[in-house]
């Protein structure tokens, strides 16, 4: 009997033995859980080559109580976690019980979701942090050689939907319905008391406020601090804003020039959006799908060797204008001040200030300054560059050179499968966790288990290196 049904089988049919029922006996090792070569036992071996003296020196031993889960163990979850895609504390801890990987990292003990999670929010700035160890491994291994570096962003979708957001001007008459919505619920409540107290006599205990009186106080105190920090937002801007990005009326203060001028109230335009689940993000336009979502633009400078991702950054900012010189200073704080022969960025990072930045690095610019439709064959023009040619002219040119597509079209096979990688094959297209330092912290969790994954594919090992 098998299953509770009766099963015939011809004498001269042949199977394996199956026992489901049997008693067996596992291998001891749990190195012999899986097979030689096996991802997990490769992040075990790095592991122990991190030094991860801050995220033990975070703990006190005299404070008593039960021991916690050894730092190795949880770091060896997550990151195995990152590197399949998985994020949520929940999947990672039925993990430790139906999957022999994660069985075999945690070596068969079980940390609820609750340990995990707590332990990811609580080290998650060390966690980030070991970015750089990973990456100087890859740099043991020769899979970092700073010929060529390409620069480029990508939308990630936020913890966070779109729906839960509201502009500047729905708040303001989204306040004032509400506020009259509350009054009006204030004057039926205090109608009823009165009746109450006529017909039952005064001191009466009195009750909580009534549901719908409470949910729109609560919707109303939530859209003030919303249109509260838009405003602290647009103030801030105004603020920080150059002198001649600053408008007129912001430079009228009189007094003959003496003292600061005074400050004057900046608005938000109206068309200025608020998340209520994720404050930080911010409405972007999906570059796969075109649909406009809550997102964060998370960049990458990423070496031509090997795809090794050797800078990150996290940006509120859709375009990427502002991000090539932060970058290049990430990557040369990662790498010892060490900067590539030559940099190659799409349209989005194309101003004059970003290559003169990056010719006085003594780095080569190859960067985009339009749009090109496909099939797009122009040659470079004949002869000398005219001496008029403005900077904007001259890296068009250049572009158009047999050197100049040769380099620029590293760009396209050196960061974007990058992100197919990371989105399409790890399944990674959006942060679990919210906030913006909780976002850094994440993206540079994501692209760490990126080098990672590129680090056990060469086939390089610790000990071998040691």
């Amino acid at each position: 009997m098998l299953g509770g049904s009766k099963i015939v089988v011809m004498e001269t049919t042949r199977f394996r033995s199956y026992a489901p029922d049997q008693l067996l006996l596992l291998p001891p090792d749990l190195r012999e859980w899986l097979p030689e070569g096996h991802l997990a036992y490769f992040l075990l071996d790095v592991i122990g080559e991190l030094d991860l003296s801050e995220i033990y020196g975070s703990y006190d031993g005299t404070r008593g109580g039960q021991p916690g889960f050894d730092p190795r163990l949880m770091l060896g979850l997550l990151l195995y976690g990152y590197c399949l895609g998985i994020v949520s504390s929940r999947k990672i801890e039925r993990a430790t019980y139906e999957s022999v990987p994660f069985r075999v990292l945690a070596a068969n003990q079980h940390p609820d979701h609750d340990t995990i999670a707590e332990f990811r929010r609580r080290h998650l700035g060390a966690l980030s942090r070991l970015f750089v160890q990973i990456l100087h491994l890859c740099q043991k291994a020769g899979l970092v050689q700073l010929g060529h570096v390409a620069l480029d962003g990508t939308k990630m979708r936020a913890n966070a939907s779109k729906h839960k957001a509201m502009s500047y001007g729905r708040m303001k008459e989204k306040i004032a319905e509400l506020e009259a919505q509350v009054q009006e619920l204030l004057a039926e409540a205090e109608a009823a008391d009165e009746a109450e107290d006529a017909r039952y006599g005064k001191g009466r205990r009195g009750e909580e406020l009534p549901e719908e009186l409470r949910f729109r106080q609560s919707r109303l105190e939530k859209i003030r601090q919303a249109k509260a920090a838009l405003e602290a937002q647009a103030q801030a801007e105004a603020q920080s804003a150059k002198p001649e990005e600053k408008t007129p009326a912001s430079n009228s203060g009189q007094g003959g020039g003496e003292g600061p001028p005074p400050t004057l109230k900046v608005d938000p335009a109206d068309k200025a959006q608020r998340n209520f689940t994720d404050p930080d993000s911010r409405i972007m336009q999906d570059g796969a799908t075109k649909s406009f979502e809550q997102c964060y633009n998370c960049q990458a400078a990423v070496d031509s060797r090997a795809q090794v991702i050797v800078a990150t950054q996290v940006t509120q900012h859709a375009n990427d204008k502002q991000q090539a010189k932060p970058l290049i200073e990430e990557m040369k704080k990662n790498l010892a001040q060490e900067r590539p022969r030559a940099v190659s960025a799409d349209a989005g990072y194309y101003s004059e200030d970003n290559v003169r930045y990056l010719e006085g690095e003594g780095i080569e610019p190859y960067v985009a300054t339009g749009r090109r439709k496909h099939g797009d064959k122009s040659k470079a023009p004949r002869g000398r560059i005219p001496s008029g040619a403005t900077l904007k002219e001259r890296m068009a040119r250049k572009l158009l050179t047999v050197k100049g597509k040769r380099e620029y079209s590293k760009r396209k096979e050196t960061v974007e499968p990058v992100f197919g990688q990371i989105k399409g094959v790890r399944g990674l297209r959006q942060f679990s966790l919210r906030g913006f330092v909780a976002v850094e912290g994440e993206w540079s969790l994501m692209c760490l288990t990126h080098n990672l994954l590129k680090l056990f594919r060469s086939g390089w090992c610790p000990q071998a290196a040691a």
